[in-house]
């Protein structure tokens, strides 16, 4: 078969056009990779046409090859630019999608507010600390060891029928009070002491507008040597006039309870009327005695009140059950 010289220039230039607008119109770089093997592999287009070389006399064969030459470089150029241009195109569509609208309008989210039961606990554990104690915590779920009995409360002590106890499977209890957390403490700790400690309780109370059967504490103990009574009262009237911004009248009124002798509970006047705020008292022997400290050589004090009912002394709050409804119409004016 005869091959003419015109004939392989045609269709170089037939492959040329066509090559040029196949490019034009990719638009993917996947597209333009498939369009460069097509016509520039080794088993391309251009490589077939010039597979025909071989049959054209040896003084045509220049002229050929500096044609096939040209097309080709036009070819990779027209690749090479179309390449840059998708990229580049990329490139924005991205900066476009991740680009923020600083001039756009945030989105609202309402300010929280500390719930009234926070404010109280983090208020009181301020002045606490202040007054050089340490925050300390222990477990809910407690044994009757710790609840009662360490705390000088033994199984037939007629004091377990002042608190109407939730009681588990196993011998386990919910405790009653935070001074379980004490008892946990001195048994790690040497004096001297000073620790305040919050938390949940729980007892088996009827819910009204001033009772719940879950609640919370915060309760503080001080054992060192030479502790007195008089110490004592000078703490929480330190306390409660931190607590209430000003210096209001107080008083001791005689008390008992099983783990401190001598007991108290302490009014405040508020309002021109006089609240019970907390109970306090000198620690019992036999408490410290049970943690393994020599009463003849310790003393000590403490003292609990419940955060509930001094939220609502603060705040003016007429149902204790109000702090526990998540009704946000109570809770947004704090």
């Amino acid at each position: 078969m005869v091959v003419q010289l015109s004939d392989i220039e045609t269709k170089l230039e037939t492959l040329s056009q066509e090559a040029k607008s196949a490019i034009a119109s990719v638009n993917t770089l996947e597209q333009l990779e498939q369009l460069r093997v097509s016509y520039l592999g080794k088993k391309g287009q251009l490589s077939q046409i010039l597979g025909m070389m071989g049959k054209l006399p040896p003084d045509q064969r220049p002229k050929l090859g500096a044609l096939s030459n040209a097309v080709k470089e036009a070819l990779q150029t027209g690749l090479e630019d179309k390449r840059t241009a998708l990229q580049t195109a990329q490139i924005q569509a991205k900066l476009a999608s991740e680009t923020l609208d600083v001039t756009m309008p945030g989105i609202f989210r309402p300010q929280g507010r500390i719930h009234p039961l926070n404010a109280v606990i983090d208020r009181a554990l301020d002045i606490f600390v202040g007054l050089g104690y340490t925050v300390a915590n222990g477990p809910e779920m407690e044994t009757d060891y710790y609840n009662f009995e360490a705390l000088n409360t033994p199984p037939d002590h007629p004091a377990r029928d002042m608190q109407d106890t939730f009681y588990l499977p196993g011998g386990n209890l919910l405790r009653t009070q935070t001074s379980s957390v004490q008892i946990r403490y001195m048994e790690q700790q040497k004096p001297p002491i000073r620790i305040v400690s919050p938390g949940r309780v729980y007892r088996r109370d009827t819910v009204d507008a001033t009772h719940a059967a879950v609640f919370h504490q915060i309760e503080l103990l001080a054992v060192d040597e030479g502790l007195t009574f008089t110490d004592l009262k000078g703490t929480i009237k330190e306390f409660l006039r931190q607590m209430f911004g000003q210096d209001l009248p107080v008083r001791f009124r005689t008390s008992y309870f099983p783990f401190t002798e001598p007991s108290a509970e302490v009014d405040l006047q508020w309002n021109g009327k006089w609240l019970e705020v907390l109970g306090c008292g000198t620690v019992d022997p036999n408490v410290l005695q049970g943690v393994g400290l020599d009463p003849e050589k310790y003393t000590g004090f403490a003292a609990g009140f419940g955060v509930e009912r001094f939220a609502m002394v603060l705040y003016e709050i007429d149902d204790i059950r109000r702090v526990y409804a998540s009704d946000l119409r109570f809770l947004r004016q704090f």
